[in-house]
């Protein structure tokens, strides 16, 4: 094992010792606090520290015990679906908007200042307007999710398209292309990592969107679910929540990561 693989283990590993050790300080101080070993019960299921035994959450996530009772498999999926849902709006809208901001200074003039003033406003702030308007909880958090994950979208499309080299254009130019031509031929292929990762962005954006959205319009979905077993006082299962968004999260964007490094040619020069 050479220096630089052990570093990779060790120093993790450091840190989660540290991490239980932090979170074990804090359930010694605050009262009903779960431990480290009462999480790994509530997760995998076993005998708690009052000898009783417990079903953990991820032991059956598969269940269905009626519509609005179901584990967490069915939990994570719906959230999902109303991620991608989100998600695929603002690329449908997002790229040719950035496109043509990008291709265009009037456009760049017209658009900049509003995508500026509302790229900062938080999810929470479009909710109680978007639940008034569609009065459904899944269209109110797929649209939640569309407007505040396409502006990373549009910026690094816009971005990208600018970064074309001008001699291109001019060769464009000489060979009469058409619009399309020049935008298939010319600045999409210089463009697609810019947009990528502006994809990347937008996805994480959206699965942190979706936790607090379903929080505050319920059904189903990973964000209920841990706002609901604070209600029921289960902290424990909190705390397995923020681990699994946490989880998903990284996969999520592991595998944006992975599509994005595909398409950027400047790696692939590199490599």
């Amino acid at each position: 094992m050479n220096n630089e693989l052990a570093k990779k283990i060790i120093l993790p590993v450091l840190v989660f010792i540290a991490i239980i050790g932090v979170w074990s300080s804090i359930a010694n101080i605050v009262e009903d606090f779960p431990t480290p070993a009462d999480t790994y019960i509530a997760t995998f299921g076993g005998e708690n520290s009052e000898g009783d035994e417990v079903e953990g959450v991820l032991t059956d996530p598969f269940y269905v015990e009626n519509e609005d009772d179901k584990g967490l498999f069915w939990q994570i999926l719906e959230s999902l679906k109303r991620v991608f849902a989100g998600f695929t709006l603002a690329l449908i809208v997002g790229v040719p908007l950035g496109l043509f901001i990008g291709m265009s200074k009037n456009a760049q003039y017209a658009f900049d200042p509003f995508i500026q003033i509302f790229k900062p406003v938080s999810p929470l702030a479009w909710l109680p307007l978007l639940l008034f308007i569609f009065q459904d909880i899944n269209m109110t958090a797929i649209s939640t999710i569309f407007v505040t994950s396409i502006w990373p979208i549009i910026i690094n499309t816009a971005l990208g398209v600018r970064s074309v080299n001008e001699d291109y254009m001019n060769v464009a130019k000489v060979l009469r292309f058409t619009p399309m031509e020049k935008v298939v031929q010319i600045i999409l292929p210089v463009a697609v990592p810019f947009i990528f990762t502006g994809m990347r962005l937008s996805l994480g954006i959206a699965w942190l969107v979706i936790v607090a959205a379903e929080m505050l319009t319920g059904g189903i979905g990973i964000g209920f679910w841990i706002w609901d077993e604070y209600n029921n006082l289960a902290y424990h299962n909190i705390i397995i929540g923020i681990i699994i968004v946490g989880v998903v999260g990284f996969i999520l964007d592991l595998i944006m990561g992975r599509i994005a490094d595909y398409f950027d040619y400047t790696k692939k020069g590199r490599a």
